[in-house]
């Protein structure tokens, strides 16, 4: 792996040198945009809307558009913004992580120390796990400030990029049911359900098994097979009586994660 960031966690007054990866990867199928004349690539290239040429890498710039007039900007004035923070995730709150609702989960990334910080990104990752905390704090990357997640995960430190409050929608514009007191005879079937569903969590139980399924229908296309496709219904309960259906659902056996 190569990482896409390097600085430094703020600890109190600890400093520790540490590189950032990305802690996660695509299960999908890459696939290529293609001219159905001929199949040849589709390329995209960056135009000049006044004069119509295409624009080379290394003469795109960043502007800000400031009163009618454009702002160009270098790394250095991004850093100039903050330096500090640019090059440094500084934990300032250490919190118990059932505090943070997971609507605010971003992004994960792994956290790898220097040879000269091994020993203090050992002692702040054991620290947490005797704690059970999580340390909060803020970071630059792609110059964007972010909040992250700071937290142990088997031997590694992860950083998890969580949303600022503003970044996350209200749902009060949604419609949806008041809370009700709900019917005590449906809520104990409810939870019967619940508890009959219950189990230990193994995330390796769940496969990506439509990315699968889509590959053999490529490989079954490439050798010339005629792929036919299911007639899809969305099907609806033959009643509206709810007690009846947490009865039926109750009586069938438990299904096993795919």
């Amino acid at each position: 792996m190569r990482p896409i960031w390097t600085g430094a966690i703020g600890f109190g007054l600890v400093n520790i040198p540490v590189k950032l990866y990305s802690a996660t990867q695509s299960s999908s199928l890459d696939f290529d945009m293609l001219d159905s004349k001929d199949l040849s690539n589709i390329r995209f290239q960056r135009i000049n809307e006044n004069s119509g040429k295409v624009v080379e890498w290394s003469n795109i710039v960043k502007g800000y558009k400031l009163e009618d007039k454009y702002v160009v900007l270098t790394d250095k004035d991004f850093e100039a913004a903050s330096a500090k923070k640019s090059k440094v995730i500084e934990i300032t709150d250490f919190v118990d992580e059932a505090e943070i609702d997971t609507i605010y989960y971003d992004t994960p990334y792994y956290l790898e120390p220097e040879k000269n910080g091994a020993r203090a990104y050992a002692l702040l990752r054991d620290a947490l796990v005797k704690t059970n905390k999580v340390g909060v704090g803020t970071y630059v990357l792609r110059n964007k400030e972010s909040l992250a997640l700071i937290k142990p995960h088997e031997e590694v430190i992860v950083l998890n990029k969580i949303r600022f409050a503003e970044e996350v929608r209200d749902h009060k514009e949604l419609t949806v049911p008041e809370k009700t007191k709900a019917n005590s005879k449906e809520l104990d079937l409810a939870i019967s359900l619940i508890d009959q569903l219950s189990e230990k969590f193994d995330l390796a139980t769940f496969k990506d098994s439509y990315t699968e399924s889509l590959l053999n229908v490529i490989k079954a296309k490439a050798k010339g097979a005629k792929i036919t496709s299911p007639e899809m219904k969305v099907v609806h309960t033959k009643t509206d009586d709810l007690m009846a259906q947490l009865k039926a659902s109750l009586g069938t056996k438990k299904k096993k994660a795919s």
